[in-house]
């Protein structure tokens, strides 16, 4: 009696192995068929690793050991007297540009600029991380 209720045990509470038969397996399907499609991993890209950007990079770090740490790489950038060595979003920009060489500006480039200042108020209070 013990063993026949061991084995009763042993091949699952219906009477069978569930693992086993391949109805039980029927009966436990998603629906899916078995076939599906395996994708190939993307091709590597072709890059260029000598384009100027890449070729430059990191030429002037060690201006401060080779020159006697006399002049500082921000120094060494060329472009408009408002934005070197300075970095924010465009309203930012806008505003310090308004600050340092507004006054010399042509006027309807001035108003141009206190119209871009003025939409950028509008839309970074409206939206944006700080609300």
């Amino acid at each position: 009696m013990a063993a026949a209720l061991l084995l009763g045990a042993a091949r699952g509470f219906f009477g069978r192995s569930l693992l086993a038969s391949p109805e039980a397996l029927r009966l436990f399907t998603t629906g899916v068929p078995n076939s599906f499609r395996v994708r190939e991993p993307p091709r590597p890209k072709v890059v260029d690793r000598w384009t100027e950007k890449r070729a430059l990079f990191g030429v002037y770090d060690n201006i401060g050991i080779l020159g006697d740490f006399l002049a500082h790489p921000k120094d060494l950038i060329t472009g408009p007297k408002w934005l070197r060595g300075w970095k924010g979003n465009e309203l930012q920009r806008c505003i310090r540009k308004k600050k340092m060489v507004g006054d010399r500006m042509f006027v309807e480039d001035y108003h141009n600029l206190k119209k871009r200042i003025k939409f950028l108020y509008k839309r970074f209070n409206r939206t944006g991380k700080h609300r």
